[in-house]
């Protein structure tokens, strides 16, 4: 029996692989507009307050999605206004929804008869055994909501978030938009708190867009590539923790962190061999090969290269061809 097969067998592996794409295709597709307005912690504290909604789930025995995203859609449009009258910074509104929220959520578990229930974990920092068929359908409910809206209101949501006076001048409804923006964080928040857990997800959401800006030189490709990555270490992850009986969410995570540590250490090798031929270009810029030149001249073919910096030029009009090392 092959791996892939032996995963498919079981329904909660078939669940929480689905549950895995659904996470993998929403988070980076808000995260893209989060990086753009700075806000890349502002999943934790969504996170925070959706604890809050778990724990208010478990304390009048409803489902902890429902009150969740309950809790992580009012959080977030409170933040979003108080944001809008300008009378608290970014920083403060967000230090107000972290520490809210868990404080919240840590007085509402304590008043539960039972204590602290044992699946805790789970909404915390995932866990693939916990997806239901039920969780599943509404996932994907929630997770196409959000595809769908952030793909319609993209443009939008692009120009308001990288220059919002600009989009205000055009006529833009810039605090609505920033409010729809919010909404989506919250929603995309408890889509993803099974699989990548609550304390995880701004994770995902922002590290797929840090690998993608690394690579890439326009949004449409940035956001392509976000979620290209996203949904392979999400998969990857959820994969990798049936087999090493690890949390998913942190699975996940690390398969994101090594890949952008990976994707960091080629693009600075990229940049530094682009400053070495672009340093290279200007020192023949002031130079001219030629008898005398002080440089060793080969004969090549038909013509004279001149050793030059460990390899061979030939002078072509008015520039030089390189043709391999000396």
């Amino acid at each position: 029996m092959t791996a892939l097969t032996e995963i498919l067998s079981y329904d909660f592996m078939r669940h929480a692989l689905l549950a895995a794409l659904l996470v993998g295709l929403a988070a980076p597709v808000v995260g893209i507009f989060l990086v753009q307005r700075r806000l890349a912690l502002i999943g934790d504290g969504m996170g925070h307050i959706a604890l809050a909604g778990v724990a208010l789930g478990v304390l009048t025995g409803q489902a902890p999605v429902w009150t969740a995203l309950l809790a992580a859609v009012a959080g977030a449009v409170a933040i979003e206004l108080v944001r809008a009258r300008g009378r608290t910074s970014g920083d403060v509104a967000l230090a107000v929804l972290f520490y809210g929220g868990i404080a919240g959520g840590v007085v509402l578990i304590s008043l539960s008869p039972s204590g602290t229930p044992a699946n805790l974990n789970a909404y915390l920092f995932g866990a693939i055994t916990t997806t239901s068929a039920t969780d599943l359908v509404t996932f994907a409910v929630l997770a196409g909501a959000v595809l769908v809206t952030a793909v319609v209101l993209a443009p939008r949501l692009f120009a308001v978030s990288n220059d919002p006076e600009y989009a205000r001048a055009v006529g833009l409804p810039v605090v609505p938009l920033n409010l729809t923006l919010a909404v989506l964080t919250a929603v995309t928040v408890v889509v993803s708190m099974r699989i990548v857990g609550l304390l995880l997800i701004s994770a995902l959401m922002i590290l797929p867009n840090a690998i993608a800006q690394l690579v890439c030189h326009s949004f449409r490709s940035s956001l392509l590539l976000a979620v290209a990555t996203g949904v392979v270490v999400s998969v990857a992850g959820v994969s990798t923790s049936f087999y090493a009986s690890t949390p998913s969410g942190g699975t996940i995570v690390l398969f994101a962190v090594g890949l952008f540590l990976v994707v960091a250490l080629l693009a600075a090798a990229r940049d530094a061999l682009a400053r070495r031929r672009h340093h290279h270009a200007e020192t023949h810029a002031d130079h001219e090969h030629g008898p005398g030149c002080g440089h060793e001249a080969v004969p090549h073919d038909d013509h004279i290269d001149y050793v030059h910096a460990g390899h061979r030029h030939a002078q072509h009009a008015d520039h030089y061809d390189e043709h391999g090392p000396a």
